[in-house]
């Protein structure tokens, strides 16, 4: 129904995506954030964020990345997450798209205001790095007795 109109070639569609493609791969291609806490389309690492009465739960995919040349800090409640990605690429191959980034990423992350900056712990499986920050603990109300 909505198909190439036989009076057009087809190699004509074809040079404008691949036109597009090509003004993406060097200006990025950019969606508006889909809330006040998102960020751009592309970033990287991808997170999830959960939280609990006790703590707060931060998941970064970081697939074939070494755990260890990851840098993790926690400072107030901003936990940033840096690293360096290395993707291999074939001197023999001519690409027309590349996807996948290869270079230095960094996220800052903004937790809740009760975090406890001196209780993080960090677990490293299958490509997650699973980080935990336990919140501080909320004086609770007192009761006043009258007399």
């Amino acid at each position: 129904m909505f198909g190439i109109p036989s009076s057009l070639p087809g190699s004509l569609f074809d040079e404008l995506w691949q036109l597009q493609q090509e003004v993406d791969d060097l200006f990025g291609s950019w969606s508006p954030p889909l809330g006040i806490r998102s960020v751009p389309r592309g970033s990287f690492p991808a997170v999830n964020i959960g939280q609990t009465a006790e703590r707060v739960h931060v998941y970064v995919f970081a697939p074939g990345i070494d755990p260890k040349s990851l840098d993790i800090s926690i400072q107030q409640n901003l936990l940033t997450v840096k690293g360096n990605r290395e993707i291999k690429v074939e001197a023999d191959v001519e690409y027309y798209r590349q996807e996948r980034f290869s270079g230095e990423f960094r996220r800052v992350i903004s937790l809740p205001e009760d975090v406890d900056p001196e209780r993080v712990h960090a677990t490293y499986a299958d490509g997650i790095v699973q980080i935990g920050v336990a919140r501080r603990e909320s004086p609770r109300p007192r009761q006043i007795h009258i007399h």
